[in-house]
């Protein structure tokens, strides 16, 4: 099991165009992808309406975890998805 916790730096968090991309990231992966709040229970991020329902904001921590090959790569990716800020007028 390979687990990131990542600092959302987006200006909008888990919603609108950063959670679509990371949920169409997530769908694609050939394994489980959850993510959690601090201290929350996690969600499958494959879901848009359980990662969205979360409520997550600019500056909280998640945790990511995804199982089996190619998980690290795939946790890289959905890091950088969340922890890059949006440009300007995004």
């Amino acid at each position: 099991m390979s687990e990131r916790n990542v600092k959302i730096e987006s200006r909008v968090g888990l919603h609108a165009r950063p959670a679509a991309l990371f949920v169409q990231t997530a769908a694609k992966a050939p394994m489980d992808v959850t993510v959690a709040k601090r201290g929350g229970s996690p969600v499958n991020a494959k879901s848009i309406l359980a990662v969205l329902g979360m409520d997550a904001r600019h500056g909280e921590v998640v945790v990511l975890s995804a199982d089996g090959d190619g998980a690290d790569e795939l946790l890289d990716s959905l890091e950088a998805l969340l922890s890059t800020p949006e440009p300007e007028g995004a």
